[in-house]
């Protein structure tokens, strides 16, 4: 599979950030504008910060836009979340509904580690 794969790694690393950065925006646009089935919050509170977070750091992580600590800002909110608000659920993430807080985090803690790669603002710049 490696042989098969490995010459598309680059390609499917900014796919990956792409689309984890889209989905993560769409998080922020439920708090923040109450689209997407979602109700929005004061911004002028924790769950609005939240919500300029994802919504802000989503565009720009799909963007490719200062990717290294804009995704490492995310990964530390998603870890704040997960805590905060799951773990008095509960401390494993399938048992208390925070799958989508933990998974986000390590992803963007990779991001961070790991750069924008291809088809990102941060390439063109350089």
């Amino acid at each position: 599979m490696d042989k098969l794969l490995s010459p598309y790694r680059p390609h499917i690393y900014a796919i990956l950030r792409i689309v984890a950065g889209l989905l993560f925006a769409q998080h922020g646009a439920q708090k923040l504008f109450g689209a997407l089935g979602g109700k929005p919050v004061e911004l002028m509170s924790q769950m609005g910060l939240a919500g300029v977070i994802e919504f802000v750091g989503g565009l720009m992580i799909a963007l490719g836009l200062f990717t290294s600590p804009v995704a490492f800002i995310v990964s530390g909110q998603m870890a704040v979340a997960y805590f905060q608000v799951h773990v008095p659920r509960g401390f494993w993430p399938i048992a208390n509904g925070g799958e989508a807080a933990a998974l986000f985090c390590f992803v963007f803690l990779y991001f961070a580690a790991a750069g924008s790669g291809k088809w990102s603002i941060d390439a063109i710049r350089k």
